[in-house]
């Protein structure tokens, strides 16, 4: 019985994407080959792989403070725009405690 171990074609780009990550610590490189796995196969598992690895990045690279602002940003965007399309949402911005459109 033969075992079949050749990657996958997001397996392929996985592991470059590692590579570029953790090898060569090339991380904007890193995270356009992940995310071109998210855009490509969404549904592979790879993908949910790269999504960790961008957050991972994000998460060693952006000040916390500023995640969690962005975070609250984008929620509120979705809240009060309702679950519109995103050609049609108003850009929603926070300064201090009150939203201004």
């Amino acid at each position: 019985m033969r075992h079949d171990t050749e990657l996958s074609d997001a397996g392929r780009q996985y592991a470059a994407a590692c590579d570029a990550h953790y090898t060569r610590h090339d991380l904007p490189g890193a995270l356009r080959l992940y995310m071109t796995i998210v855009a490509s196969q969404p549904d592979a598992q790879e993908a949910g792989y790269a999504r960790t690895q961008v957050q991972n990045i994000a998460n060693a690279v952006v000040p916390k403070q500023e995640l969690l602002d962005a975070q609250v940003e984008l929620a509120l965007a979705h809240l009060e725009n309702d679950g519109a399309p995103a050609a049609e949402r108003i850009p929603v911005s926070l300064h201090g405690t009150e939203l201004s459109k």
